[in-house]
């Protein structure tokens, strides 16, 4: 598994991570759509921690600068 993932772009999936996860908890998003969006937020901080992202693979994606 190579690294595809860029600095910016795991840093921007963090964000978004913390973002679901406090409005969460605030409860201002629940149910059905809150579960959802932290599957998503849990996928995005998975992601952030191994630097690889499937579906960039699957586009030809690379963010990453190293080689």
């Amino acid at each position: 598994m190579k690294t595809n993932m860029g600095a910016l772009d795991k840093t921007i999936r963090i964000i978004i991570a913390i973002i679901i996860g406090y409005l969460y908890y605030n409860g201002t998003i629940s149910g059905t759509l809150g579960i959802i969006l932290m599957v998503f937020a849990a996928i995005f901080l998975l992601t952030s921690i191994i630097s690889f992202c499937p579906l960039y693979t699957i586009f030809g994606i690379k963010t990453c600068k190293k080689k």
